[in-house]
């Protein structure tokens, strides 16, 4: 699969509070997403659902509530955020979606990633994120930042952000 595989780079006692089994619903298909949708509540679908896009390229979804590493099972992924469905003309597409998940920070590339898994389920979807998060690392406090209004600078330390994807340390942007 192409793209960047993320690493949980969010606080460990939230990975290790993942047990077996308490991750997020496959959804792999038309017929996936289908039965998915039907054990929904009316009021559970007017709120964004998390989602994370798996090392193979699946979807999986979870309730909004949910940490991403949960939905994920502990593994890496694709991308990861939030994603909200409405119904146009009997047929459910994909409202709004973004790429917010604090634990995985993933770039505004993984778009590609989420654009495949949405394909795949024949979901209709925007033609981008609908709302972009930009997650970097501070060089000098390692601490992760959210760059707002093109202002690349860390909120803790004042230092300059790099301008390029650095999150993971391990990684530091490069392909994994």
């Amino acid at each position: 699969m192409p793209g960047w595989n993320y690493r949980y780079v969010g606080p460990a006692e939230l990975k290790a509070a993942v047990r077996p089994g308490s991750g997020g619903c496959r959804i792999g298909s038309a017929t996936d997403f289908d039965n998915w949708v039907a054990e929904r509540s009316a009021a559970e679908l007017v709120e964004p659902f998390t989602f994370v896009v798996g090392a193979d390229g699946v979807l999986w979804l979870a309730p909004r509530q949910s940490e991403h590493v949960a939905c994920a099972g502990g593994r890496s992924v694709l991308s990861a955020g939030e994603i909200s469905f409405a119904t146009e003309a009997d047929r459910w597409v994909v409202r709004e979606v973004t790429n917010q998940s604090t634990g995985y920070c993933p770039d505004v590339s993984s778009w590609a990633s989420v654009v495949q898994a949405l394909d795949r389920v024949g979901l209709r979807h925007p033609s981008g994120f609908t709302h972009e998060v930009i997650f970097r690392r501070c060089p000098g406090c390692q601490e992760h930042n959210i760059v707002r209004e093109s202002d690349f600078v860390c909120v803790f330390c004042g230092s300059d952000l790099p301008e390029q994807w650095n999150v993971d340390p391990l990684i530091g942007g490069g392909v994994g």
